[in-house]
Protein backbone atom coordinates (compact mmCIF):
# COMPACT_ATOMS: atom_id res chain seq x y z
CA UNK A 1 0.00 0.00 0.00
CA UNK A 2 1.36 3.44 -0.92
CA UNK A 3 2.27 5.63 2.04
CA UNK A 4 -0.45 8.20 1.36
CA UNK A 5 -3.16 5.55 1.60
CA UNK A 6 -1.61 4.17 4.79
CA UNK A 7 -1.73 7.66 6.24
CA UNK A 8 -5.33 8.20 5.06
CA UNK A 9 -6.41 4.92 6.65
CA UNK A 10 -4.66 5.69 9.94
CA UNK A 11 -6.05 9.21 10.31
CA UNK A 12 -9.49 7.85 9.37
CA UNK A 13 -9.27 5.21 12.09
CA UNK A 14 -8.00 7.82 14.56
CA UNK A 15 -10.92 10.13 13.81
CA UNK A 16 -13.34 7.19 14.04
CA UNK A 17 -12.09 6.31 17.53
CA UNK A 18 -11.99 10.02 18.37
CA UNK A 19 -15.72 10.28 17.69
CA UNK A 20 -16.50 7.05 19.50
CA UNK A 21 -15.17 8.67 22.65
CA UNK A 22 -16.63 12.10 21.87
CA UNK A 23 -20.25 11.21 21.14
CA UNK A 24 -20.87 8.65 23.89
CA UNK A 25 -21.62 11.56 26.26
CA UNK A 26 -24.51 12.68 24.04
CA UNK A 27 -25.95 9.15 24.06
CA UNK A 28 -25.63 8.91 27.85
CA UNK A 29 -27.01 12.44 28.40
CA UNK A 30 -30.66 11.55 29.26
CA UNK A 31 -29.52 8.88 31.75
CA UNK A 32 -26.82 11.08 33.29
CA UNK A 33 -29.15 14.05 33.68
CA UNK A 34 -31.64 11.83 35.49
CA UNK A 35 -29.14 10.11 37.80
CA UNK A 36 -27.09 13.22 38.60
CA UNK A 37 -30.13 15.53 38.80
CA UNK A 38 -28.88 17.92 36.10
CA UNK A 39 -31.25 20.07 34.03
CA UNK A 40 -30.66 20.86 30.34
CA UNK A 41 -29.10 24.23 31.19
CA UNK A 42 -26.48 22.57 33.43
CA UNK A 43 -25.80 19.76 30.98
CA UNK A 44 -25.27 22.29 28.22
CA UNK A 45 -22.13 23.39 30.10
CA UNK A 46 -20.97 19.75 30.30
CA UNK A 47 -21.35 19.40 26.53
CA UNK A 48 -19.63 22.75 25.94
CA UNK A 49 -16.70 21.85 28.21
CA UNK A 50 -15.31 19.55 25.54
CA UNK A 51 -15.30 22.23 22.85
CA UNK A 52 -13.67 24.71 25.22
CA UNK A 53 -10.73 22.37 25.80
CA UNK A 54 -10.71 21.34 22.14
CA UNK A 55 -10.44 24.99 21.04
CA UNK A 56 -7.56 25.71 23.43
CA UNK A 57 -5.48 22.88 21.93
CA UNK A 58 -6.01 23.64 18.23
CA UNK A 59 -3.20 26.09 17.48
CA UNK A 60 -0.70 24.53 19.95
CA UNK A 61 -1.42 21.08 18.47
CA UNK A 62 -0.89 22.32 14.92
CA UNK A 63 2.25 24.26 15.87
CA UNK A 64 3.74 21.25 17.66
CA UNK A 65 3.00 19.08 14.61
CA UNK A 66 4.77 21.58 12.34
CA UNK A 67 7.68 21.80 14.80
CA UNK A 68 8.16 18.21 15.98
CA UNK A 69 6.27 16.06 13.49
CA UNK A 70 2.63 15.05 13.12
CA UNK A 71 3.21 11.38 14.00
CA UNK A 72 4.36 12.13 17.55
CA UNK A 73 1.23 14.18 18.26
CA UNK A 74 -1.00 11.44 16.87
CA UNK A 75 0.51 8.94 19.33
CA UNK A 76 0.33 11.16 22.42
CA UNK A 77 -3.18 12.48 21.78
CA UNK A 78 -5.18 9.20 21.93
CA UNK A 79 -3.27 8.04 25.03
CA UNK A 80 -4.30 11.21 26.84
CA UNK A 81 -7.90 11.29 25.67
CA UNK A 82 -8.37 7.62 26.60
CA UNK A 83 -7.35 8.42 30.17
CA UNK A 84 -9.85 11.27 30.40
CA UNK A 85 -12.59 9.15 28.80
CA UNK A 86 -12.24 6.72 31.68
CA UNK A 87 -12.19 9.57 34.19
CA UNK A 88 -15.54 10.81 32.82
CA UNK A 89 -17.09 7.66 34.25
CA UNK A 90 -15.61 8.47 37.67
CA UNK A 91 -16.90 12.06 37.88
CA UNK A 92 -19.79 12.47 40.29
CA UNK A 93 -20.40 16.24 40.38
CA UNK A 94 -21.04 18.97 37.83
CA UNK A 95 -17.68 20.70 38.45
CA UNK A 96 -15.71 17.44 38.23
CA UNK A 97 -17.50 16.43 35.05
CA UNK A 98 -16.86 19.80 33.41
CA UNK A 99 -13.16 19.73 34.39
CA UNK A 100 -12.63 16.22 33.02
CA UNK A 101 -14.39 17.07 29.75
CA UNK A 102 -12.22 20.20 29.30
CA UNK A 103 -9.08 18.05 29.66
CA UNK A 104 -10.57 15.42 27.38
CA UNK A 105 -11.23 18.10 24.75
CA UNK A 106 -7.67 19.42 25.00
CA UNK A 107 -6.33 15.89 24.50
CA UNK A 108 -8.43 15.30 21.38
CA UNK A 109 -7.65 18.78 20.09
CA UNK A 110 -3.97 17.90 19.79
CA UNK A 111 -4.79 15.45 16.98
CA UNK A 112 -6.67 17.74 14.62
CA UNK A 113 -3.90 19.90 13.12
CA UNK A 114 -1.52 16.93 12.65
CA UNK A 115 -4.21 14.96 10.81
CA UNK A 116 -4.94 17.77 8.34
CA UNK A 117 -1.21 18.36 7.96
CA UNK A 118 -0.80 14.75 6.84
CA UNK A 119 -3.59 15.14 4.25
CA UNK A 120 -1.98 18.32 2.92
CA UNK A 121 1.49 16.79 2.82
CA UNK A 122 0.55 13.51 1.13
CA UNK A 123 -2.21 14.55 -1.33
CA UNK A 124 -2.02 17.04 -4.23
CA UNK A 125 -4.45 19.97 -4.35
CA UNK A 126 -7.00 18.39 -6.71
CA UNK A 127 -7.28 15.29 -4.51
CA UNK A 128 -7.64 17.00 -1.14
CA UNK A 129 -11.41 17.53 -1.15
CA UNK A 130 -12.01 13.84 -1.88
CA UNK A 131 -9.27 12.78 0.58
CA UNK A 132 -10.75 15.02 3.29
CA UNK A 133 -14.22 13.69 2.50
CA UNK A 134 -12.99 10.13 2.91
CA UNK A 135 -10.99 10.95 6.06
CA UNK A 136 -13.81 12.92 7.67
CA UNK A 137 -16.42 10.24 6.92
CA UNK A 138 -15.25 8.97 10.30
CA UNK A 139 -17.02 12.00 11.82
CA UNK A 140 -20.31 10.45 10.76
CA UNK A 141 -19.52 6.74 10.91
CA UNK A 142 -18.10 7.08 14.44
CA UNK A 143 -21.36 8.41 15.90
CA UNK A 144 -23.42 6.02 13.75
CA UNK A 145 -21.46 3.08 15.15
CA UNK A 146 -21.25 4.35 18.71
CA UNK A 147 -24.97 5.08 19.08
CA UNK A 148 -26.20 1.44 19.27
CA UNK A 149 -22.92 0.30 20.91
CA UNK A 150 -23.10 2.97 23.62
CA UNK A 151 -26.77 2.15 24.28
CA UNK A 152 -25.79 -1.51 24.76
CA UNK A 153 -22.96 -0.64 27.18
CA UNK A 154 -25.25 1.84 28.92
CA UNK A 155 -27.86 -0.84 29.56
CA UNK A 156 -25.31 -3.45 30.59
CA UNK A 157 -22.80 -1.50 32.69
CA UNK A 158 -24.40 1.88 33.38
CA UNK A 159 -22.97 5.17 32.15
CA UNK A 160 -19.91 4.90 34.42
CA UNK A 161 -18.98 1.47 33.06
CA UNK A 162 -19.61 2.61 29.49
CA UNK A 163 -16.93 5.32 29.75
CA UNK A 164 -14.44 2.92 31.33
CA UNK A 165 -14.83 0.41 28.48
CA UNK A 166 -14.34 3.17 25.92
CA UNK A 167 -10.78 3.82 27.13
CA UNK A 168 -9.51 0.78 25.20
CA UNK A 169 -9.89 1.83 21.51
CA UNK A 170 -7.76 4.99 21.86
CA UNK A 171 -4.87 3.09 23.44
CA UNK A 172 -4.95 0.53 20.63
CA UNK A 173 -5.01 3.37 18.08
CA UNK A 174 -1.85 4.96 19.52
CA UNK A 175 -0.01 1.65 19.13
CA UNK A 176 -1.25 1.20 15.57
CA UNK A 177 -0.12 4.68 14.50
CA UNK A 178 3.33 4.10 16.00
CA UNK A 179 3.67 0.91 13.96
CA UNK A 180 2.18 1.98 10.61
CA UNK A 181 2.59 5.71 9.83
CA UNK A 182 5.94 6.74 8.27
CA UNK A 183 8.06 9.00 10.46
CA UNK A 184 8.67 11.60 7.73
CA UNK A 185 6.26 13.09 5.21
CA UNK A 186 7.24 13.29 1.50
CA UNK A 187 7.31 17.11 1.64
CA UNK A 188 9.74 17.54 4.52
CA UNK A 189 12.73 17.81 2.18
CA UNK A 190 11.24 20.55 -0.01
CA UNK A 191 12.87 23.96 -0.06
CA UNK A 192 11.51 27.13 1.49
CA UNK A 193 11.31 28.73 -1.98
CA UNK A 194 9.23 25.83 -3.28
CA UNK A 195 6.83 26.16 -0.37
CA UNK A 196 6.45 29.90 -1.01
CA UNK A 197 5.71 29.27 -4.67
CA UNK A 198 2.99 26.76 -3.79
CA UNK A 199 1.39 29.19 -1.36
CA UNK A 200 1.31 31.94 -3.98
CA UNK A 201 -0.28 29.62 -6.54
CA UNK A 202 -2.87 28.25 -4.15
CA UNK A 203 -3.89 31.48 -2.44
CA UNK A 204 -3.39 34.00 -5.27
CA UNK A 205 -1.04 35.99 -3.01
CA UNK A 206 2.37 37.55 -3.50
CA UNK A 207 4.78 35.59 -1.27
CA UNK A 208 5.94 38.29 1.10
CA UNK A 209 8.48 37.94 3.88
CA UNK A 210 7.07 35.79 6.67
CA UNK A 211 4.18 34.53 4.49
CA UNK A 212 5.13 30.94 5.14
CA UNK A 213 4.44 31.07 8.88
CA UNK A 214 1.14 31.35 10.74
CA UNK A 215 1.59 35.04 11.51
CA UNK A 216 1.96 35.87 7.82
CA UNK A 217 -0.97 33.70 6.79
CA UNK A 218 -3.52 35.13 9.24
CA UNK A 219 -2.79 38.70 8.13
CA UNK A 220 -4.75 37.92 4.96
CA UNK A 221 -8.48 38.87 5.06
CA UNK A 222 -9.53 35.54 3.51
CA UNK A 223 -8.03 33.72 6.50
CA UNK A 224 -10.40 35.53 8.86
CA UNK A 225 -13.34 35.08 6.52
CA UNK A 226 -12.98 31.30 6.60
CA UNK A 227 -12.32 31.48 10.37
CA UNK A 228 -15.70 33.16 10.99
CA UNK A 229 -17.49 30.98 8.44
CA UNK A 230 -16.34 27.86 10.22
CA UNK A 231 -17.28 29.39 13.58
CA UNK A 232 -20.86 29.96 12.40
CA UNK A 233 -21.09 26.47 10.92
CA UNK A 234 -20.00 24.87 14.17
CA UNK A 235 -22.77 26.60 16.09
CA UNK A 236 -25.20 24.49 14.07
CA UNK A 237 -22.98 21.40 13.89
CA UNK A 238 -22.32 21.14 17.63
CA UNK A 239 -25.86 22.09 18.50
CA UNK A 240 -26.94 19.23 16.24
CA UNK A 241 -24.30 16.81 17.51
CA UNK A 242 -24.74 17.54 21.20
CA UNK A 243 -28.53 17.68 21.44
CA UNK A 244 -29.90 15.42 18.68
CA UNK A 245 -30.15 12.23 20.82
CA UNK A 246 -31.77 14.22 23.64
CA UNK A 247 -34.18 15.83 21.14
CA UNK A 248 -35.26 12.44 19.85
CA UNK A 249 -35.69 11.13 23.40
CA UNK A 250 -37.23 14.19 25.09
CA UNK A 251 -39.24 15.85 22.30
CA UNK A 252 -40.08 12.90 20.04
CA UNK A 253 -40.36 10.34 22.88
CA UNK A 254 -38.23 7.63 21.27
CA UNK A 255 -37.42 5.13 24.02
CA UNK A 256 -33.85 4.21 25.00
CA UNK A 257 -33.94 0.82 23.28
CA UNK A 258 -34.86 2.41 19.96
CA UNK A 259 -32.68 5.48 20.45
CA UNK A 260 -29.44 3.77 19.40
CA UNK A 261 -30.77 2.94 15.93
CA UNK A 262 -32.77 6.14 15.49
CA UNK A 263 -29.78 8.28 16.50
CA UNK A 264 -27.48 6.43 14.10
CA UNK A 265 -29.58 7.00 10.96
CA UNK A 266 -28.67 10.71 10.49
CA UNK A 267 -24.98 9.88 10.88
CA UNK A 268 -25.22 7.27 8.14
CA UNK A 269 -26.74 9.98 5.92
CA UNK A 270 -23.84 12.22 6.94
CA UNK A 271 -21.40 9.57 5.73
CA UNK A 272 -23.05 9.60 2.31
CA UNK A 273 -22.79 13.39 2.24
CA UNK A 274 -19.10 13.34 3.11
CA UNK A 275 -18.22 10.90 0.33
CA UNK A 276 -20.46 12.39 -2.36
CA UNK A 277 -19.77 16.07 -1.78
CA UNK A 278 -16.10 15.45 -1.04
CA UNK A 279 -15.82 13.86 -4.48
CA UNK A 280 -17.82 16.66 -6.12
CA UNK A 281 -15.53 19.20 -4.46
CA UNK A 282 -12.54 17.55 -6.11
CA UNK A 283 -14.20 17.13 -9.52
CA UNK A 284 -17.34 18.88 -10.75
CA UNK A 285 -17.36 21.81 -8.32
CA UNK A 286 -13.61 22.14 -7.74
CA UNK A 287 -13.59 25.73 -9.01
CA UNK A 288 -16.73 26.64 -7.06
CA UNK A 289 -16.20 24.90 -3.74
CA UNK A 290 -17.18 28.01 -1.76
CA UNK A 291 -20.58 28.13 -3.46
CA UNK A 292 -20.99 24.38 -2.98
CA UNK A 293 -20.43 24.77 0.76
CA UNK A 294 -22.77 27.78 0.98
CA UNK A 295 -25.52 25.80 -0.77
CA UNK A 296 -25.08 22.84 1.56
CA UNK A 297 -25.34 25.09 4.63
CA UNK A 298 -28.57 26.67 3.38
CA UNK A 299 -30.05 23.25 2.58
CA UNK A 300 -29.09 22.07 6.07
CA UNK A 301 -30.96 25.04 7.52
CA UNK A 302 -34.07 24.20 5.50
CA UNK A 303 -33.84 20.57 6.68
CA UNK A 304 -33.63 21.62 10.34
CA UNK A 305 -36.66 23.87 9.85
CA UNK A 306 -38.60 20.93 8.42
CA UNK A 307 -37.44 18.66 11.27
CA UNK A 308 -39.18 20.47 14.09
CA UNK A 309 -42.31 21.24 12.03
CA UNK A 310 -43.21 17.68 10.99
CA UNK A 311 -45.78 15.75 12.97
CA UNK A 312 -44.21 12.30 13.52
CA UNK A 313 -40.96 10.97 14.97
CA UNK A 314 -40.14 9.09 11.75
CA UNK A 315 -40.47 12.28 9.69
CA UNK A 316 -38.27 14.07 12.21
CA UNK A 317 -35.53 11.45 11.79
CA UNK A 318 -35.76 11.93 8.01
CA UNK A 319 -35.37 15.70 8.45
CA UNK A 320 -32.38 15.24 10.75
CA UNK A 321 -30.85 12.84 8.21
CA UNK A 322 -31.18 15.38 5.40
CA UNK A 323 -29.60 18.02 7.65
CA UNK A 324 -26.76 15.65 8.55
CA UNK A 325 -26.05 14.88 4.88
CA UNK A 326 -25.61 18.60 4.17
CA UNK A 327 -23.75 19.47 7.40
CA UNK A 328 -21.23 16.67 6.98
CA UNK A 329 -21.10 17.11 3.21
CA UNK A 330 -19.37 20.47 3.54
CA UNK A 331 -16.36 19.16 5.45
CA UNK A 332 -14.35 17.85 2.48
CA UNK A 333 -14.59 21.03 0.35
CA UNK A 334 -14.06 23.31 3.38
CA UNK A 335 -10.86 21.64 4.50
CA UNK A 336 -9.47 21.42 0.99
CA UNK A 337 -9.96 25.22 0.83
CA UNK A 338 -8.14 25.60 4.16
CA UNK A 339 -5.19 23.56 2.90
CA UNK A 340 -5.10 25.47 -0.40
CA UNK A 341 -4.88 28.73 1.56
CA UNK A 342 -1.87 27.50 3.52
CA UNK A 343 1.84 26.97 2.81
CA UNK A 344 3.19 23.51 3.62
CA UNK A 345 5.29 24.89 6.46
CA UNK A 346 2.23 26.17 8.34
CA UNK A 347 -0.49 23.65 7.48
CA UNK A 348 -0.78 22.25 10.97
CA UNK A 349 -0.90 25.66 12.67
CA UNK A 350 -3.35 27.23 10.18
CA UNK A 351 -5.66 24.21 10.35
CA UNK A 352 -5.60 24.68 14.11
CA UNK A 353 -6.33 28.40 13.70
CA UNK A 354 -9.43 27.77 11.57
CA UNK A 355 -10.62 25.00 13.85
CA UNK A 356 -10.21 27.31 16.84
CA UNK A 357 -12.89 29.49 15.27
CA UNK A 358 -15.01 26.40 14.81
CA UNK A 359 -14.68 25.39 18.43
CA UNK A 360 -15.57 28.86 19.67
CA UNK A 361 -18.89 28.41 17.88
CA UNK A 362 -19.09 24.84 19.12
CA UNK A 363 -18.52 25.96 22.70
CA UNK A 364 -21.47 28.35 22.81
CA UNK A 365 -23.90 26.20 20.81
CA UNK A 366 -24.72 23.53 23.45
CA UNK A 367 -24.96 26.16 26.19
CA UNK A 368 -27.35 28.38 24.23
CA UNK A 369 -29.47 25.48 22.99
CA UNK A 370 -29.61 23.99 26.50
CA UNK A 371 -30.60 27.36 27.96
CA UNK A 372 -33.33 27.89 25.36
CA UNK A 373 -34.76 24.40 25.89
CA UNK A 374 -34.72 24.81 29.67
CA UNK A 375 -36.42 28.23 29.57
CA UNK A 376 -39.02 27.47 26.89
CA UNK A 377 -39.56 23.73 27.42
CA UNK A 378 -39.21 23.40 23.64
CA UNK A 379 -36.45 22.72 21.12
CA UNK A 380 -37.91 25.19 18.59
CA UNK A 381 -35.77 28.15 19.67
CA UNK A 382 -32.66 25.97 19.61
CA UNK A 383 -33.36 24.94 16.03
CA UNK A 384 -33.89 28.57 14.97
CA UNK A 385 -30.57 29.52 16.59
CA UNK A 386 -28.76 26.82 14.56
CA UNK A 387 -30.53 27.81 11.33
CA UNK A 388 -29.49 31.45 11.76
CA UNK A 389 -25.86 30.40 12.23
CA UNK A 390 -25.96 28.36 9.01
CA UNK A 391 -27.21 31.38 7.07
CA UNK A 392 -24.28 33.44 8.41
CA UNK A 393 -21.81 30.68 7.46
CA UNK A 394 -23.26 30.47 3.95
CA UNK A 395 -22.94 34.23 3.44
CA UNK A 396 -19.29 34.09 4.52
CA UNK A 397 -18.50 31.44 1.90
CA UNK A 398 -20.34 33.41 -0.78
CA UNK A 399 -18.19 36.42 0.13
CA UNK A 400 -15.06 34.22 0.04
CA UNK A 401 -15.89 33.09 -3.50
CA UNK A 402 -16.60 36.64 -4.64
CA UNK A 403 -13.52 38.24 -3.04
CA UNK A 404 -11.13 35.63 -4.40
CA UNK A 405 -12.58 34.98 -7.84
CA UNK A 406 -9.23 34.48 -9.55
CA UNK A 407 -7.96 32.08 -6.88
CA UNK A 408 -11.27 30.20 -6.61
CA UNK A 409 -11.56 29.70 -10.38
CA UNK A 410 -7.98 28.58 -10.97
CA UNK A 411 -7.50 24.86 -11.37
CA UNK A 412 -4.21 24.06 -9.66
CA UNK A 413 -1.81 21.65 -11.25
CA UNK A 414 -0.74 18.54 -9.31
CA UNK A 415 2.71 20.06 -8.95
CA UNK A 416 1.23 22.78 -6.76
CA UNK A 417 0.89 20.32 -3.94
Amino acid sequence: MRDKYKVLLMVWLLQFVNYLDRINLSIAAPTMMKELAFNTKQFGFVLAAFTFGYAIAQIPGGYLADRFGAKRLLIVSPILWSAFTGMTGLAASLIALIAVRVLFGMSEGLSNGPSFKFIGDYFPAEQRSAANGAYLSALALGPAFVAPLAVWFLGRFGWQGMFLWFTIPGLLMALLIWLVIPSKSPNQSRSHASVEADFAAAANAVPAEGATNLGGVIKRPVSWLIFFAYMAFNVAFWGFLGWMPSYLSMARHIDLKSLGFAASVPYMAGTVGLIVFGWLGSKVFYRHRCLLVATLYLLAGVSLYVTYNVSTADQSVIGLSAAAMCLYGGFGPVWSLVLDLTPQSARGAFSGFVNTGGQIGGFFAPIVVGYIVNETASFTGGFLFMIGALVVGALCFIALQASNRDWANRKLSPSAA
